[in-house]
């Protein structure tokens, strides 16, 4: 409960705080990128349960000739990119935390095919709500490898405390800053899940 009544005053100071900020990103997202501003997806929140997380958008809509989006590393832009170094494509989910579908503090909520693709370790990730940031964001992020990921997540899930998720919010500050982590080795974001159950 004061985990929650921390997350509701905080998002709701934080969206009031930033208006004028996520106003500037709109417009240019508008202008930059076109029509949406906003990236909506459905991702598993608490227990797996579905939710809309939103985000500002980063990439191009360029598709192939068939028609099929092509990859992020071609459909990103160098304002794309900013903003993700930022962090600003994040700000638009302090409403799903305001709403409930999140935390500020937690496993990253990641895409709904992967959840068949857990082990019944790394599944506890969702034993609590999703968050904007989290244990594995301050210790490497897209840098880590899916498995370290993933432990992170559950160390998280078992080690929770007030005084934790301070601590991640104020590293959290100093990654946006240094701008560490934002994507693997060898791709835009992070190389797609596809499984290791045991």
């Amino acid at each position: 409960m004061f985990k929650r009544f921390i997350d509701i005053s905080a998002s709701l100071c934080a969206l009031v705080l930033l208006a004028p900020v996520m106003a500037i990103v709109a417009w240019n997202i508008r202008k930059k990128l076109g029509s949406p501003v906003l990236f909506r997806q459905v991702r598993p929140g608490r227990d797996g349960k579905p939710f809309e997380m939103i985000k500002f958008r980063t990439m191009r809509d360029a598709v192939d000739s068939d028609g099929h989006p092509l990859a992020d590393a071609e459909r990103m832009t160098p304002f794309g990119g900013f903003l993700r170094s930022s962090s600003l494509d994040e700000l638009p989910e302090l409403w799903n935390v305001l709403k409930g579908d999140m935390s500020l503090v937690g496993p990253r909520p990641l895409l709904m095919e992967y959840l068949p693709l857990y082990s019944q370790e790394q599944n506890r990730r969702h034993e609590v709500r999703p968050g904007v940031t989290g244990w594995a964001q301050v210790n490497g992020r897209n840098a880590l490898s899916w498995d370290e990921k993933f432990k992170l997540d559950v160390w998280y899930v078992d080690n929770r405390t007030f005084l934790l998720d301070l601590k991640i919010l104020f590293m959290t500050v100093k990654k946006v800053v240094v701008k560490e982590g934002i994507s693997a080795d060898d791709n835009v974001t992070m190389s797609k899940f596809t499984g290791n159950k045991r």
